[in-house]
């Protein structure tokens, strides 16, 4: 049985393991630091699957997002499942405890961004009620840091 509760900084470890298996490996400092910022920030809800025997199998983020050009809605800035969990129910408890703590918010939308080659991803949010509405490309530019000016 999986169980669906908010992560701590003592899942640091295991929430950088499975970022790794999402393509972003990260250590287990700049994940408790990040979870840290979150929480300061009031920057959404982390959530954590745990399994049967107490490991962290999966986790979401999930954070508000306001715009001039939207309505507000909730941006699930990742879903990942450990590679041995999957197929279990895991994705779709923690996607039901996303949509919960959406609702409690007052938020009626959740975009989702899945990479152009994660078809099972796709399959899975399509079985789950979402639908595809749009494709994009994504650019990023790293600024230097205050110190480097």
């Amino acid at each position: 049985m999986t169980t669906i509760r908010a992560a701590a900084r003592t899942d640091a470890e295991a929430l950088a393991r499975l970022s790794g298996e999402l393509g972003y490996p990260a250590d287990t400092l700049a994940i408790g630091r990040r979870l840290g910022e979150i929480s300061a920030h009031h920057a959404g809800a982390v959530l954590v699957a745990v399994d049967a025997q107490g490991g962290v199998c999966g986790f979401a983020h999930a954070r508000p997002e306001r715009s001039v050009i939207t309505d507000p809605f909730i941006d699930l800035a990742a879903l990942v499942v450990a590679e041995t969990a999957r197929g279990a129910g895991v994705g779709k408890a923690l996607l039901a405890a996303v949509e919960a703590w959406a609702r409690q918010q007052a938020f009626t939308t959740i975009r989702v961004r899945s990479s152009v080659v994660r078809e099972r991803a796709h399959q899975f949010y399509l079985r789950e009620g979402y639908v595809e509405n749009k494709r994009q490309a994504v650019f990023l530019k790293q600024l230097p840091s205050r110190d480097a000016t």
